[in-house]
């Protein structure tokens, strides 16, 4: 997430930066850090962001199901943390998914994924 994708998703939430830091409970220097550039958003923070304003943004929707939208196969759902946890429009946000064949390393490499996935667009 960049400077950009933060502020902007901070407006989304109609918070100050004050309200943004104490949600996320970090320093209010760290978000002006981010914001700026100065700082680049950790992972634990990005992944806050994007769950508040998935469930911003779901209220009333109906959610489809991950599994359902990528036509996992019985046996790859199975070995899929989603799954296990019936978290289908969470799965972004699930460590350990198995997305396009294989559970990815870190979160990074798994949003690399995710940013193009129709699931986690959907949500933002």
């Amino acid at each position: 997430m960049d400077k950009h994708e933060f502020k902007s998703f901070r407006k989304k939430l109609s918070k100050t930066q004050k309200q943004m830091a104490q949600l996320l409970g970090t320093s209010l220097k760290a978000v002006h850090s981010y914001e700026q550039g100065w700082r680049s958003v950790p992972p634990a923070v990005e992944r806050q962001i994007y769950f508040l304003v998935s469930r911003l943004n779901s209220k009333g929707k109906a959610k489809k199901s991950c599994w359902d939208i990528k036509k996992c196969s019985p046996e790859l759902k199975t070995q899929c943390p989603a799954w296990e946890f019936r978290a289908g429009d969470l799965c972004w946000f699930i460590n350990g998914t198995i997305c396009d064949g294989g559970a990815k390393n870190n979160w990074r490499d798994k949003m690399k994924i995710c940013r193009s996935c129709k699931v986690f667009t959907n949500l933002l």
